[in-house]
């Protein structure tokens, strides 16, 4: 019960939240929401699967520029455009996974990695300059809100984005509590007692990589069409390690911890340039630090120890 009335309350709170901050915060909250998708597909791949990732951000940036390719180029509505990520995002993912599945471990993490580093300089190639604008990237129009609604552009594409990821975070907690979520799991804890239960140990390897990299390639999309801009040098491998950060602190094996997560890589940084300006990356370290030796298994399992002590206490 005391978690429904959470839920509802959590939900109550995210639909007055853009009638009650300016602008700019909604323009956060809805970033907040795209990277939520991002480390989804990543924790995915990472807490559910056990394969490592340093390269999520070749599929962000891949998401992203199919979004913007297909408005700017093509002239396709902006919704229409997630769809289009999120099957590209797949199959890449899903041919990515292929030769990935001799790696594991550290040779999976650095093989990835490699992608990532190579993604900025194939965006800027210039055999595909025409499509992804090169060093200059693509600019974007907003789009405003449909049938006369009375929102503004920021807060009708909060709530689109909002529409989307709870749909996309409901399709993943019904993935996780099916057959392929326990063989997901299965794979994760032990790959030859899954196998010797039957379990096609290649298949669901390349197939959560596909899924993982469509849910970080809609995440992508969102973000580009809410910054209205994209550009090679916005996925540096930089962003590779920050997904990886995020899924980490927000907490592995834990669907609210995306959430969690893509709160800290949003505003911490932020937090950490206005404690000190000469120094923000310190700062930055100091607290992810503090978090990790805090909770060492994410916000969400420090959240969930929290509440199970609560419980405990008003029981007493």
């Amino acid at each position: 019960m005391q978690g429904k009335l959470f839920f509802a309350a959590l939900a109550g709170a995210a639909c007055v939240l853009p009638f009650v901050l300016p602008s700019y915060a909604v323009f956060q909250a809805t970033l907040v929401i795209a990277y939520a998708l991002a480390l989804l597909g990543l924790n995915l791949l990472t807490g559910f699967n056990g394969q490592i990732s340093l390269g999520h951000g070749a599929f962000f940036a891949l998401g992203a520029y199919v979004a913007a390719m297909l408005m700017e180029h093509a002239g396709w509505p902006y919704w229409a455009t997630l769809p289009a990520a999120a099957a590209c995002g797949g199959v890449v993912g899903y041919l990515f996974g292929l030769p990935a599945l001799k790696l594991d471990g550290v040779y999976l993490a650095l093989a990835t990695f490699a992608l990532g580093v190579a993604t900025p300089q194939l965006l800027k190639y210039k055999g595909f300059e025409a499509w992804t604008g090169g060093s200059q990237g693509l600019v974007l129009v907003k789009p405003e809100a449909p049938f006369g609604l009375p929102l503004d552009a920021d807060q009708w594409l909060y709530f689109f984005s909002l529409v989307v990821a709870v749909a996309l975070f409901a399709a993943a907690r019904n993935l996780l509590r099916g057959g392929s979520g326990l063989s997901m799991v299965a794979v994760r804890d032990h790959a030859i007692a899954a196998q010797a239960m039957g379990v096609d140990n290649a298949r669901v390897k390349t197939l959560t990589f596909g899924v993982s990299a469509m849910y970080t390639s809609v995440g992508g999309a969102l973000s580009a069409i809410a910054v209205q801009f994209v550009a090679p040098d916005s996925f540096n491998v930089f962003l590779s390690i920050t997904l990886l950060v995020g899924a980490v602190v927000g907490g592995l094996a834990s669907l609210s911890g995306a959430l969690y997560g893509a709160i800290f890589i949003l505003f911490v940084p932020q937090l950490a340039e206005q404690v000190s300006k000469a120094a923000p990356w310190a700062v930055y370290g100091v607290i992810l630090l503090v978090l990790m030796l805090v909770w060492p298994t994410g916000v969400a399992g420090g959240a969930a120890r929290l509440q199970s002590w609560f419980n405990t206490r008003s029981k007493a």
